[in-house]
Formats: C-alpha cells, sequence, structure tokens
C-alpha cells in the first residue's frame, strides 16, 4: 500500500533553516560546543513533522544541560538531506549524539560517516537502512504500515511532486496517542517529502561503524512494527525500547522514555 504512490520523480533541494537550540526558533546555523560530560544532541525530524516535534525531548534535554540543536530536514532527498544535516554537523565543536525521527534515519546514517564527533546515533522510529535500500523499500517488506491509505493525491511542482498525509487522517495515522489538539495542528503544520525521497537508494550505512540505539512504540502505523524490529536486530542495537500502544511520534508522546535512551547513548544514563 504504501509504495504504489511513490513512483514519482520531485523536486531538486533549496535552502532551509536550522532550528536554534531550547528556543527552536529559525535562524542561522552557528558553532554549538558541548561540555566535557554533555555531548551536543542533534535531532533529525522525518517527513510530514518539522523540528517542532522534538520540543519535549529538547526541553528535558536543555533542563539536563545539554546543547541540542533541532534540524530543519529539508525533505528533499537523502543524499540532499544528508549533506544538509553533515553541513550542521561541522558547525559543532565536540562529540555529537546524532538523532534521527522516521526517514530522518536515512539522513543520520549517511550524514554521520566521516565525521569522528558523531559517538552515538539514536534511531527513533525511524529507518536504518542498509547499502540500496530506500523508504519505500523497507516500510513495504513488512505487513501492517496504512501511511498509502492515509497520503493525499501528490502536489505536482514545476520539477516533481510532494506527498503529504491527509490533515482528516493525520491524526489516527501519525499520532493516534498525541492530544487532538496538538495532532490536529501537527497534521496543518506538517512539511511535505518528496516522492523521490522516499525511492532514493540508501549510500550511508554509519551504524555499522557507530553503536546504535533505537526506541519505537508498538502502535506505530507508518513503519511496521516488524520492520522496526528487523532493523534494530540487523543494527546490532546497543540497547532497543519498546514503547507500548505508541505511535509513530513516540518522541511527540512519550518524550521522557526518547530522552532517556539519548541520555543512555550519550553515556549518561
Amino acid at each position: 500500500m504504501f509504495a504504489k504512490k511513490l513512483l514519482i520523480t520531485v523536486a531538486a533541494a533549496t535552502a532551509f533553516a536550522t532550528a536554534l537550540p531550547q528556543a527552536q526558533a529559525m535562524g542561522a546555523i552557528t558553532a554549538h560546543e558541548g561540555t566535557a560530560a554533555k555531548p551536543t544532541i542533534v535531532l533529525i525530524h522525518g517527513a510530514f513533522a518539522d523540528s517542532s516535534s522534538w520540543d519535549g525531548v529538547a526541553q528535558r534535554l536543555t533542563a539536563k544541560g545539554y546543547p541540542v540543536l533541532s534540524v530543519a530536514n529539508p525533505l528533499r532527498g537523502v543524499g540532499n538531506d544528508a549533506q544538509y544535516a553533515a553541513s550542521v554537523l561541522a558547525a559543532v565543536r565536540g562529540p555529537v549524539v546524532l538523532v534521527g525521527h522516521s526517514y530522518g534515519g536515512m539522513v543520520i546514517s549517511k550524514a554521520a560517516e566521516g565525521n569522528p564527533e558523531v559517538k552515538a546515533l539514536v534511531y527513533v522510529a525511524a529507518f536504518a537502512p542498509e547499502q540500496g535500500e530506500t523508504v519505500a523499500g523497507l516500510a513495504g517488506k513488512f505487513p501492517g504500515g496504512t501511511l498509502g491509505d492515509a497520503l493525499a493525491d501528490p502536489v505536482a511542482l514545476a520539477d516533481g511532486k510532494e506527498l503529504y498525509i491527509r490533515q482528516d487522517k493525520f491524526p489516527q495515522q501519525f499520532a493516534a496517542d498525541v492530544a487532538p489538539k496538538q495532532a490536529a495542528l501537527m497534521a496543518a503544520g506538517q512539511r511535505p517529502v518528496t516522492v523521490a525521497a522516499l525511492n532514493e537508494a540508501a549510500d550511508g550505512v554509519a551504524w555499522k561503524q557507530l553503536p546504535s540505539y533505537f526506541v519505537y512504540g508498538t502502535a506505530d502505523k507508518n513503519i511496521p512494527l516488524e520492520a522496526l524490529r528487523f532493523m534494530a536486530k540487523r543494527a546490532h542495537a546497543k540497547d532497543v525500547v519498546e514503547v507500548p500502544g505508541a505511535s509513530h511520534v513516540v518522541m511527540v508522546s512519550r518524550p521522557d522514555a526518547v530522552t532517556t535512551l539519548i541520555e543512555e547513548a550519550a553515556g549518561n544514563k
């Protein structure tokens, strides 16, 4: 079901701003420095979301003294988005824990390559691809995902097409355990992903070189539970947290569980 709408080529990337730590305000990327005890936590959101999806996690981390950068992921294509994320990482001084949600897992798997400051990867209901795999392929590898039926008709641009989740289906599909008013706001503010991004083959598998951690909900409707378990097992994850009943946006609905795992990856748990 998921793959049936993902067969069209799409637009090239433009420049996007980065959300600054704590306030999540849009602005220029600045050098960010962690401390000896606290690495910088860099958060990469996925498709149909934006950097505000990390607010609950970012608030908890900054309250505990972690420097945090929540990045506006362009959602144009895996290679392009990974290059953008890598440019953010290059502006960070000191050790980094790199965290990706959903499609953001594709991005961090490439962006971390060649950067010795990235010490760990955290996959939050996220794709951890093998070389050559795609989001569409991984999502369709196991039964149970229902995203395809929740997608609106692709939006045609001059050089491609973008995908959104229908607003009337967004809460149940994407954020079933989030308060209805908040889920409605998330639906209205969702950022589209290009069709090409979901069909672009991975060209980066940093989880083979770095310690990896996985957290996801058992009621995820975007990525089948068995797919998430498969990827975590394949990556020989240092720790795997399954959150009973949590939706695809486990970082929104269960920020404490996600924060705790990030702290573990940072070496402070």
